[in-house]
């Protein structure tokens, strides 16, 4: 029976030390837990504090940023910004530290001082928390101050505008105002023109005027239109001869030369009148008599050292005192120009004809005939090219009058 007894007492102390082992290691399992979720949250609050840190100074720096010219509520999303991204750090950390615990922590009897120290750290996580939630507040109310100020700033702004538009609808009413008045006056004076015009065109067809005495009248009127403008073209003319610039023309010598062959082939007497046009690009002209002015054309045709073979412009004008046929040269040999100008009597204008010098006048003087009624003699085709043959009178002429007035 003692050895039964021995085997029993055996089995009831391999039991009671299963049980006291089972026990440590339940009690080591929880220490280990509780000292794993302490350094978590020790690791939270250094991560929670150094977000914060870091959110002050960005604050800090916003706000001297925001005195340069930055708006506040700029400062209000960079802190929001700061803070998530802190408290996403702090999160990170903690998971790697958990992690790095659960891999390194041995498994074995919590000490006392651990559990001392644990017990220390969550007193010292529990006071920085309530610090930060006092700041946290702090911060909050200094955020709905900067609310309370940008609402304020912009209820101010809707009350000026309201302000300016009613101002701007009165002032629009006292300008709209003087503007009908100003109107009014407008059309009140342009109301009497209207009547006082309507009263003369009365009085005009009461008098009931002989259509020929009104003819008349339009045809003298005409008239002296026309002498009018034909004086003030031949004060001008006369201004252009007569003018004498303070320094030579640099064709001066051009003219001399040409003037000089004129000279020794037909006399002294071949030319009425020679200068350079100042206010025709400084071109030597020249003024020829119509007995004279075909053989000056074919000097300056036909001469070696003049050779002005190429006729650009042949045109003429009634100054109704005188016609005039103005003929325009140029040599390629010499890349000089000319001008040779004659006066014909406006009653019977009659000057030679250009074209057997120059092929390019042909149609310059068939118009010159057309237009004006000068008779080209020696032209191979003398005709009208703009008007019809049966066409009365030349358009171009200051007295011209068409012959039936009504069509």
């Amino acid at each position: 029976m003692s050895e039964e007894q021995d085997l029993a007492q055996q089995k009831k102390e391999a039991a009671a030390k299963a049980k006291a082992a089972a026990l440590a290691r339940r009690q080591s399992k929880e220490s280990v837990t509780e000292e794993r979720e302490g350094n978590m949250n020790v690791a939270k609050q250094k991560a929670a504090a150094a977000a914060k840190a870091k959110a002050v100074a960005l604050a800090r720096r916003q706000s001297k940023e925001s005195v340069t010219g930055e708006p506040e509520g700029n400062m209000d999303v960079a802190k929001q910004k700061a803070a998530a991204a802190a408290k996403a750090k702090a999160v990170a950390l903690a998971r790697r530290q958990s992690k790095e615990s659960v891999t390194g922590e041995p498994e074995g009897n919590m000490d006392v001082a651990k559990q001392k120290a644990a017990a220390a750290a969550k007193a010292k996580a529990a006071a920085l928390a309530r610090k930060q939630s006092k700041e946290s507040g702090i911060e909050e109310s200094e955020g709905n101050m900067d609310v309370a100020k940008q609402k304020a700033a912009a209820a101010a702004k809707a009350k000026a505008a309201a302000l300016a538009r009613k101002q701007s609808k009165e002032s629009g009413i006292e300008e709209s105002e003087r503007s009908m008045d100003v109107a009014k006056q407008k059309a009140a004076a342009a109301a009497k023109a209207k009547a006082a015009a309507l009263a003369k065109r009365k009085e005009l067809v009461g008098k009931e005027e002989d259509p020929e005495k009104a003819k008349a009248k339009a045809i003298a009127a005409a008239k002296a239109k026309a002498a009018a403008a034909a004086k003030t073209r031949a004060r001008v003319e006369e201004s252009t001869e007569v003018h004498t610039p303070d320094e030579p023309s640099p064709n001066q010598s051009i003219l001399d030369q040409i003037v000089q062959a004129i000279e020794r082939n037909l006399g002294q007497g071949a030319l009425t009148d020679y200068y350079i046009n100042n206010l025709s690009k400084d071109v030597p002209t020249l003024v020829a008599k119509p007995d004279t002015y075909f053989q000056i054309a074919k000097i300056l045709r036909y001469d070696e050292q003049l050779n002005f073979h190429y006729l650009s412009e042949l045109h003429g004008t009634d100054f109704e005192t005188h016609m005039e046929i103005y003929v325009h040269l140029y040599s390629f040999n010499t890349n000089h120009s000319a001008a040779l100008k004659v006066k014909l009597d406006r009653d019977s204008p009659v000057v030679p004809s250009l074209v057997p010098l120059w092929s390019g006048a042909n149609w310059p003087e068939c118009e010159a005939y057309d237009l004006l009624g000068i008779l080209f003699q020696g032209h191979p085709d003398l005709k009208r090219i703009l008007l019809g043959e049966d066409w009365i009178g030349y358009p171009l002429r200051k007295d011209y009058q068409p012959y039936d007035v009504e069509v």
